[in-house]
């Protein structure tokens, strides 16, 4: 993903608070009780949402969870 500081630029300081919590915890892979779904066709990525926050995320077992997306539900067309 590209320049985190660049892109939360774009959030607000509440949805700032909420995309770090989101990417603790799929860093931590707690995923439990999160709105979380395999994207269809795509192996090993799910998409995340919190309000109007979507995040593209790649799980892939024995390396470390990447990030890829993160946008608002109005400028989401899930992108990759």
């Amino acid at each position: 993903m590209g320049n985190l500081d660049k892109i939360l630029r774009r959030f607000s300081p509440k949805e700032r608070e909420i995309i770090e919590r989101l990417v603790e915890r799929i860093l931590s892979r707690n995923l439990i009780g999160l709105d979380t779904k395999k994207l269809k066709g795509l192996k090993n990525l799910f998409r995340v949402r919190k309000g109007d926050i979507r995040m593209i995320f790649e799980l892939v077992d024995g390396k470390e969870p990447r990030v890829i997306s993160i946008e608002r539900k109005s400028e989401s067309a899930y992108r990759l």
